[in-house]
């Protein structure tokens, strides 16, 4: 029996190991590097409209599918691989989140050239530098969209960035640990707090 300090986050079931090991391993933890949070930001666009889970246990077809996410691979697919990817099973085979997918990484490279901190920078920048830590007791109290999400989401459009709402750009804050949102018993509250820079 846990004791009231080791209660995790209820979202992420005791009886899937995957996103049990998500949640204890990933899930809040600050990232910082470019590549990293492209991908995951491709990979929340890619999840607009269907569950966490379903992109989650396809993870890996994806990266492989998307040559690990190097975004001067994906600037240049041709149509050839656009083909190959609307036939790949491992995957989302969505024309318009493929399309999606080419049109920002060829953004993401001009971030990249533009922006003196480069694409983490640009975006960690949305909340001063520092994780947003919030106190959720329930994870069906937390916000759906912040303040911050939605500049970061109008910003990301401004510059051409598609399935970047306000609602997708808040789940990946979240996944990435700009915003803290574990639940205030979990252990990994505090543990994803001293882990940032």
């Amino acid at each position: 029996m846990p004791t009231k300090q080791s209660v995790s986050c209820l979202w992420a079931p005791l009886d899937d190991p995957v996103y049990r090991q998500y949640h204890d391993e990933e899930w809040g933890v600050p990232e910082y590097d470019d590549r990293a949070l492209f991908e995951k930001l491709i990979l929340d666009g890619f999840q607009a409209g269907l569950s966490w889970r379903t992109i989650l246990y396809k993870r890996d077809n994806f990266r492989k599918a998307f040559n690990d996410f190097n975004p001067e691979k994906i600037a240049r697919y041709s149509s050839k691989k656009i083909e190959r990817l609307m036939n790949d099973a491992g995957i989302i085979r969505s024309k318009t989140k493929i399309d999606a997918t080419i049109g920002n990484a060829k953004i993401y490279l001009d971030i990249m050239e533009c922006e003196p901190n480069g694409f983490s920078g640009f975006l960690w920048d949305f909340v001063d530098g520092s994780p947003i830590v919030n106190k959720v007791k329930n994870y069906r109290d937390h916000m759906v969209k912040s303040p911050e999400s939605e500049a970061m989401a109008k910003e990301l459009k401004r510059r051409g960035f598609k399935f970047c709402g306000p609602v997708i750009v808040y789940a990946f804050m979240q996944a990435v640990g700009m915003v803290n949102d574990h639940e205030t018993l979990c252990p990994r509250w505090k543990a994803v707090q001293k882990l940032a820079r």
